[in-house]
């Protein structure tokens, strides 16, 4: 560390030192701060490992409710403060250019910190041996556009004090984040509207700062990043070997008959081992005969059968995903439309950490003639196009039922499933919804959709294009509206 480092860092310390002990008399206002405690218990859920840098007084670490949490700080004022009211906590006093910890986090919260830092990218660098596959980077900072009211806000002493700041972009973190070996797959702005005024507030940054244009003047930007090379890490079990993740395709058949022989000869077996577990729906012809017959003309086939009590294909594929035994569970719709040759790219994109969510996609490639009706692929469009919006990341098909995930992640989705509700009768909703609110990083994977050479369609055009608005509406409130 140079001397000019040196003085940064010093001065720096015993500013945080003077806010803490409270000598300047500021008349804060705490609302920005509630508001981030509230967007952050969104994001993290409860029961993880979480590492706050620049912990502060430990509000914010305390309130996402960690079954382990650790806040770093430099300001021995700030460390002794936030113990003291968050005994449940661990508490170092560090400088998160040099500090190390020999242990692992599911998330990472940097809050209001790179604005104030000496060397960004060392700080992100640092961090890089603590996470693991499956982390997440959460960052919020100043925009710049803030910058002249904070300045002013702090001479009238309305905000806290501060040094000499970094005014950084968006694209100025997401290349700091490449660079320090981390991939940022979300970013929006919060909070256009930071202090409390009844009525006004809620209404502001709740709806207000989503919308454009009004979302350009926002005051914090955030990014949710993880790390880049879990892919790399990760490659191996892609590989047909021991190591490789097993799987479970579920396969929601209701009058399916014609399909079922189809199904049992083009699907593959993937990874370290393939289980096909046939959830039959009420069907009106002899599908659930048919699936006993082919699993016992098939001896070698891996192959399970479970009448649904339930109605709809989400609840088969629940009932289905709980009777799983593989570590990649997958849809595969039984009309066929959606070639069972495909499945092996969704498993690759899994298995090797390049999603955490493969979703099928069918409006990339020409569809065979009759594929998808004028008015079905219309609503499929406004879906896409809604859903980017409201998850804060691309996803172009949110009606395709070939979808893949890991148990795992699908087990958290579960046993959040209460957050969002239960009456999503096809399944698909149920699960990006699911995956949005674990930051699981969602990537589309185009197929060529083919045009059903057996049965009919059971999707209701009209009523089940109400209950999906109905739906979005719903995760609206929940997803974007916070």
């Amino acid at each position: 560390m140079d001397e000019s480092q040196q003085n940064f860092e010093r001065t720096r310390r015993e500013h945080w030192d003077r806010v803490a002990a409270g000598r300047r008399g500021l008349k804060v206002n705490g609302y920005y701060h509630r508001r981030l405690n509230k967007i952050y218990r969104h994001l993290i859920a409860p029961g993880q490992r979480v590492l706050e840098v620049g912990c502060g007084k430990g509000d914010l670490l305390a309130a996402v409710k960690p079954s382990y949490g650790m806040g770093i700080d430099f300001s021995e004022r700030m460390i002794q403060q936030a113990a003291a009211a968050h005994p449940q906590l661990r508490f170092l006093i560090a400088d998160a250019h040099c500090f190390a910890l020999n242990e692992t986090f599911d998330a990472i919260i940097l809050s209001d910190i790179v604005n104030d830092l000496w060397d960004v990218q060392t700080v992100l660098e640092r961090l890089r041996p603590m996470t693991h596959d499956r982390t997440r980077i959460i960052l919020n900072f100043f925009s710049r556009l803030w910058e002249l009211p904070l300045r002013a806000a702090r001479r009238l002493r309305l905000a806290n004090p501060a040094c000499e700041q970094n005014w950084l972009t968006t694209d100025d973190l997401r290349g700091l984040l490449t660079l320090a070996g981390f991939e940022t797959f979300r970013s929006w702005s919060e909070i256009i509207w930071p202090v409390t005024t009844p009525g006004l507030d809620a209404l502001a940054n709740r709806y207000i700062a989503r919308l454009w244009p009004f979302h350009l003047s926002a005051l914090t930007n955030f990014i949710v990043a993880r790390p880049a090379d879990c892919a790399a890490s990760t490659r191996q079990t892609a590989a047909p070997s021991g190591d490789a993740p097993s799987v479970s395709i579920i396969v929601p058949a209701r009058n399916e008959a014609g399909n079922i022989a189809a199904i049992m000869a083009r699907t593959p077996e993937i990874g370290r081992g393939t289980e096909l577990i046939f959830v039959e729906g009420h069907s009106s012809d002899d599908t659930y005969r048919t699936i006993e017959r082919v699993m016992a003309e098939n001896p070698q086939r891996r192959c399970r059968l479970f009448r649904q009590t339930g109605k709809g294909k989400g609840d088969a594929v629940r009932l289905g995903f709980e009777q799983a035994t593989g570590e990649v569970l997958m849809i595969l719709d039984a009309d066929l439309t959606v070639p069972p040759e495909d499945l092996p790219r969704f498993y690759e994109a899994v298995a090797t950490g390049k999603a955490d969510f493969a979703n099928g996609v069918r409006l990339v490639y020409p569809m065979e003639k009759q594929a998808m009706r004028f008015l079905n692929l219309l609503g499929n469009k406004f879906f896409s196009l809604a859903f980017s919006w409201l998850l804060g990341q691309p996803i172009k098909d949110t009606l395709c039922g070939t979808k893949v995930l890991r148990r795992t992640d699908y087990q958290k989705i579960a046993a959040n499933r209460a957050y969002f509700g239960d009456f999503d009768p096809f399944g698909d909703f149920d699960l990006i919804f699911g995956a949005a609110k674990l930051n699981l990083k969602i990537v589309d994977v185009p197929i060529r959709y083919r045009m059903r050479t057996y049965g009919t369609t059971n999707i209701q055009r009209f009523r089940h294009g109400v209950l999906l608005l109905r739906m979005t509406a719903f995760a609206a409130r929940r997803i974007k509206f916070i």
